[in-house]
């Protein structure tokens, strides 16, 4: 696979604004990514998890600009995307794309299938011929597992996971090299999920494609995941190769996480400890000092409470921001 870097994200921070709380007090910002870094190899799949409201549909939709982020670089390629104008941001997006986490609101319902996957044609591709545009559609509904007779039809007319695959196909029809999955699967029955995932993992190998896979199930994101990233309100407490981090986490937050994760197994369920943690998660309002998790975590001490911990190296290929992991 290659390992030509294809995104770097260097330290990206993304605030809302929120309205003042008095008349004369300044506004209030909420951190939802805070100080986000990593790289993403080209051909390689970025699993972001983490507990829901941790920052990761917000970090993916900041790296497409989607969102704005108030500091960092999104270099895409060498080119920082938060310098980029409208217009060279617009040109940009041929290559980037998003699957959303609901199939059947991200789909117009006044416009046909075959309008849903051409619209990305319309408008990066304008020198194509409306029968060009058809044609290539036809190809993209069959690659996704469609039938092309079903071109004219709507949304309405699909189910979930037919739904959710018109919108991989409007997705890949440009023959992007990005695409952000926003928790692609969530929404679908478990049989279907597994499709998808097949689905997905296949369209990578044909189409070349690199992934970043945001999600809340860690089952699938293992398996489809290269490298992973946990985020804990809004920053990345651990990071590195899936299989070393599914295998060797490092970090507490990690390792509770993972600790809840299913087993289908019940007698290897039985067998597991369980690490139970105490408390909800800060608010992003009011982040607690030093380390963000130290509030919730059993190995906290005082330095943890007082200063944030830097990124280290725990193994080749795994870093991780604790003053107490667990090393080999």
């Amino acid at each position: 696979m290659a390992e030509r870097s294809l995104l770097r994200v260097e330290n990206l921070t993304t605030q809302f604004e929120l309205p003042a709380k008095g008349l004369f007090k300044p506004p209030v910002f909420l951190t939802a990514v805070n100080n986000v870094s990593f790289d993403l190899a080209e051909g390689r799949t970025l699993g972001i998890v983490g507990e829901s409201g941790c920052g990761k549909s917000t970090l993916g939709r900041s790296i497409l600009r989607l969102l704005k982020s108030q500091k960092g670089r999104v270099l895409w390629q060498g080119r920082n995307l938060l310098d980029l104008t409208e217009e060279e941001m617009r040109a940009a997006r041929r290559d980037m794309q998003i699957i959303f986490q609901d199939p059947i609101a991200s789909l117009d319902p006044r416009m046909t299938v075959g309008d849903i996957i051409a619209e990305p044609l319309t408008v990066f591709e304008t020198k194509l011929s409306k029968a060009e545009r058809t044609q290539r559609v036809r190809e993209i509904m069959s690659a996704v597992g469609l039938v092309p007779e079903m071109i004219n039809r709507y949304p309405h007319e699909f189910s979930g996971g037919q739904a959710q695959r018109i919108g991989i196909a409007r997705a890949i029809v440009t023959k992007p090299k990005l695409i952000v999955c926003d928790e692609p699967v969530s929404a679908l029955d478990v049989s279907i999920q597994g499709q998808v995932i097949t689905l997905l993992r296949r369209l990578r190998k044909e189409f070349g494609l690199t992934l970043i896979f945001i999600s809340h199930d860690l089952s699938v994101v293992r398996l489809i995941s290269d490298d992973v990233l946990v985020l804990y309100l809004g920053r990345v407490v651990e990071s590195g190769d899936c299989a070393t981090v599914f295998d060797h986490p490092a970090h507490p937050y990690t390792q509770a996480l993972f600790s809840a994760a299913p087993i289908p197994d019940p007698k290897l369920a039985r067998l597991r400890t369980r690490i139970r943690l105490q408390g909800d998660p800060p608010s992003p309002l009011n982040p607690p000092k030093g380390c963000v998790f130290s509030p919730r975590c059993w190995k906290a001490t005082d330095i943890c409470r007082t200063e944030m911990p830097p990124t280290e190296e725990v193994r080749p290929g795994q870093r991780a921001a604790c003053y107490h992991m667990d090393r080999p």
